[in-house]
């Protein structure tokens, strides 16, 4: 058996220039071609069956997803600032024609005609789902609003993508620093002090980058070293962004209400797991009351530490919660953050990853050199069976002018005998010692990569990969989160100074650990949430209060005051009003968790889980492949236990 080549990436600049605009034109001709054919289909006399038109539809999304996964991705990661411009504004050109022809009259009763013939045609699931959600993004277009009506909310969904790449620019590159005095850094472990030696000014430059960032908000004991940098970042990407954000919101309530929605989040809730917008604000209510009375009995005991600290201390805010947090947990629980640093050094965690996601998934990867955008990257073929499924790219250290955070980005969406599915991480980790934190979120992001591929034998482009209902997407990520936590998956690929890898009594105990101050961070996740509900549905004239008054209110650990960090939330682009996403997720995450019944290599289990859950990718509804792999519509309960430290 053939099967499809991966992408070829170009070996020199002038060679990337030309990838990042012929490849769309060519994609572009391609759809117009496709659309002109569709279009015949659907004049009088025409003879085309349902399953030709959609095998047409297909071809032309496929086309688009395409070109447009390659050039979000480079607009996020090349480190040529040209080719980054180049990038977005293929971009906007692509994402403007997707919006075009959701509007496209002609399209739609070609569509609507594959919908006359489906009785006769004999349209097997994956088609009729298909037509299904092709038939519900027409109308979600506006393609049956009057001619004027119908081209606003075209220009409205321009706007959307160019403000949401501004604003995703804006915060990518808005990395900033500040300047401290050597013994700023008391409490930060020693490799981290020796990577940061003094200037000739006698200054230590700190900066926003998480390799920063992460180590001084959970060990520097100078609470002026915490709170400066932390609210260096919470200003990150203003005030560019915030007239930005503002518009968008603006841009997007008028969208919906053209639309017929009451507001965006009712737009964007309907085609997710949680089916309006309404059901957003009690989502968020049910965690408010599940996690408010340990929050309040957590609460007092970081205040009590930081005012040993500092005794005139009123309030934790949210530059103290990581660094009180780790404190306690030594105290408590004799878990000390920086010993348990000293087991992680990339170079091990990266192969020890590879290991035990090969083990559960029954894969292998197969390093290859091949170009890529950047030096760093590390690629590799995914393969069982002699068989290549994809092709994974790993881009994980911090750069000038690349993406700030951590997540997966598609790459090339699979679809069976014709694309080989590829997908990308972008995420900025430390090249030495690792915090436990940056590797629970390595094997998060490894989740949405994995799932990407495994899920990229589809028929057709829309279902591939992690194309699932939104609000469900986090789920298999964060249920490989739990690996990082599993003492013998930690053997395999931890070490000390001596080479001894970090003991299990030391796992225990760090989970058990892991368990205070769950329920706050519960609540700084809700405070997420709201924030991204609430500026999208009360539309506040004053974002930089609305957005204070929303954590202020959710948690007993404080924003810091007068900062607008609204402006460096990233997701608020993508994810829109529902950050509410990854808490609902996790309930399901925590019920997926209970079939492995404590063994989380388990052969049998796994091979279920990846059968029922990522191979489909987005051919079924959510719920239908949980209950299929539980056996039972998934439940609140898990959730609520592990809330509780259970």
């Amino acid at each position: 058996m053939t099967f499809p080549e991966p992408l070829a990436f170009p070996t020199d600049p002038e060679g990337w220039r030309a990838f990042v605009t012929e490849r769309p034109s060519a994609a572009v001709a391609l759809v117009a071609d496709i659309d002109a054919r569709l279009i015949a289909a659907a004049e009088p006399g025409a003879r085309m069956d349902a399953t030709a038109i959609l095998e047409l539809w297909n071809d032309a999304d496929l086309a688009l997803r395409r070109a447009t996964s390659e050039v979000y991705l480079l607009s996020e990661s090349h480190p040529d600032a040209g080719v980054r411009a180049a990038a977005e504004e293929q971009v906007q050109r692509l994402e403007a024609l997707d919006a075009e022809r959701l509007q496209d009259r002609a399209l739609f009763s070609a569509l609507q005609a594959a919908d006359a013939d489906a009785a006769s045609a004999g349209l097997d699931e994956d088609e009729r789902r298909l037509l299904t959600q092709a038939l519900r993004d027409f109308r979600r277009g506006g393609v049956d609003l009057p001619d004027a009506e119908r081209e606003r909310v075209r220009a409205l969904s321009d706007r959307d993508t160019e403000l949401s790449l501004e604003f995703s620019r804006n915060v990518r590159d808005g990395r900033r620093e500040i300047r401290v005095a050597p013994e700023a850094l008391a409490g930060l472990p020693q490799d981290f002090i020796d990577e940061h030696p003094a200037g000739e000014d006698g200054r230590v430059v700190l900066t926003t980058d998480y390799p920063d960032l992460m180590p001084v908000r959970e060990y520097a004991s100078d609470r002026e070293t915490r709170t400066a940098l932390v609210a260096a970042y919470n200003d990150l990407a203003w005030p560019a962004n915030d007239a930005i954000l503002a518009e968008l919101l603006d841009v997007r309530a008028e969208r919906a209400a053209l639309l017929g929605y009451g507001d965006w989040a009712d737009y964007e809730t309907e085609t997710r797991m949680i089916g309006s917008g309404g059901a957003i604000a009690d989502f968020l209510a049910r965690l408010d009351e599940a996690s408010a009375g340990a929050a309040e009995a957590e609460y007092p005991l970081l205040l009590e530490r930081l005012r040993r600290d500092d005794p005139d201390a009123t309030e934790v805010t949210i530059a103290d919660f990581f660094y009180l947090l780790s404190a306690l947990r030594k105290e408590r629980h004799d878990v000390d953050a920086q010993l348990v640093r000293s087991y992680f050094t990339f170079d091990r965690v990266l192969p020890g990853l590879l290991a035990t996601t090969g083990r559960l998934l029954d894969v292998s990867y197969v390093p290859v050199d091949v170009p890529t955008w950047h030096s760093d990257v590390h690629s590799y073929d995914v393969i069982r069976g002699g068989e290549r499924l994809g092709r994974i790219h790993l881009d994980l250290h911090p750069r000038e002018g690349k993406y700030t955070h951590a997540a997966c980005f598609g790459l090339a969406p699979g679809v069976t005998g014709r694309v080989l599915p590829e997908s990308v991480l972008l995420c900025n980790f430390a090249r030495g010692f690792m915090t436990h934190d940056e590797v629970v979120t390595f094997f998060h992001e490894f989740g949405h990569l994995v799932h990407a591929i495994l899920g990229g034998n589809q028929r057709f482009a829309r279902f591939t990969g992690v194309a699932t209902e939104w609000d469900f997407v986090e789920a298999p990520s964060q249920l490989l989160e739990e690996w990082a936590w599993d003492a013998g998956v930690l053997a395999t690929f931890t070490a000390d100074a001596e080479g001894s890898p970090i003991p299990a009594d030391l796992v225990a105990k760090m989970a058990v650990a892991d368990g205070f101050g769950r329920a706050l961070e519960v609540r700084r996740q809700l405070g997420h949430a709201n924030v991204s509900y609430h500026l999208h549905v009360d539309r506040p004239a004053d974002l930089q209060a609305a957005t204070e008054h929303w954590y202020d209110v959710t948690s007993p650990v404080k924003p810091l005051r007068g900062l607008h960090s609204y402006a460096g939330f990233g997701h608020l682009t993508g994810y829109g009003s529902c950050y509410y996403t990854y808490q609902w997720s996790l309930v399901i995450a925590r019920d997926l968790l209970s079939a492995f019944a404590g063994d989380l290599m388990d052969p049998a289990v796994a091979e279920r889980y990846r059968r029922d859950i990522l191979e489909p990718g987005g051919s079924r509804d959510a719920a239908d492949l949980v209950t299929s792999f539980l056996g039972r519509p998934y439940r609140f309960d898990a959730y609520r236990e592990w809330l509780a430290g259970a």
